[in-house]
């Protein structure tokens, strides 16, 4: 049932959605990194709040442990919502994607424009965690755009007469929509215990 096999199985099964994910995400980055100046505005206000999170979460008593409960809920509690909110005919799964790239295309551009060593600072604070984190969500947003597929499909195929003429196998896709989510929780787990560990201590590293 949960077996990576089938997961895989179930990504390519649903390679069409996964691969427009990709895209979304990479007109993102480059929207972001062509847009810097521009976007500071929009996306200065999240990246502030995230920073004062940051800050308090470092201060805490056991800064590891709750920047892993922080960065683990957080990233699961959207990448789910993303799946399962695919149904509103795929809307909010690219429009997550789209906003995640713009505002990592920015942070990246906006620190080469501070001066900054951007291959210090992929390598060190982007790439450990990234690696994987990036990968799931653009999954997770994958299995919901292709829910919002079906979903119009499904009301397209709503006035057949006979249920034989409805091609849409939900049961199918909510075996592997459930499937991914196991698996897709569990890569979260794992970036979120490299993040709050060797990329908070590489990053430490780095500014110390």
């Amino acid at each position: 049932m949960f077996s990576i096999r089938r997961f895989i199985c179930d990504l390519r099964k649903y390679k069409k959605a996964m691969l427009l994910s990709i895209l979304i995400f990479a007109a993102g980055l480059a929207l972001g990194a062509a847009n810097a100046d521009t976007l500071t505005r929009i996306v200065m206000p999240d990246l502030e709040r995230l920073s004062r999170v940051s800050r308090d979460l470092a201060q805490s008593d056991h800064p590891e442990w709750s920047f892993f409960l922080f960065i683990f809920f957080n990233n699961v509690t959207k990448s789910i919502g993303v799946m399962l909110l695919g149904a509103i005919l795929g809307i909010l799964p690219a429009f997550f994607l789209l906003m995640n790239g713009l505002a990592l295309g920015f942070v990246v551009m906006a620190a080469g424009g501070r001066g900054e060593n951007l291959m210090d600072l992929i390598v060190r604070g982007l790439l450990p965690h990234g690696i994987i984190e990036i990968p799931a969500i653009l999954i997770a947003a994958g299995f919901g755009m292709q829910f919002g597929y079906l979903a119009l499909k499904s009301l397209g195929e709503a006035g057949s007469r006979d249920a034989s003429e409805r091609t849409v196998d939900w049961r199918g896709f909510l075996v592997s929509a459930g499937r991914g989510a196991v698996w897709i929780v569990v890569m979260l787990l794992v970036a979120a215990v490299i993040e709050s560990t060797v990329t908070f201590y590489l990053v430490g590293g780095a500014a110390s």
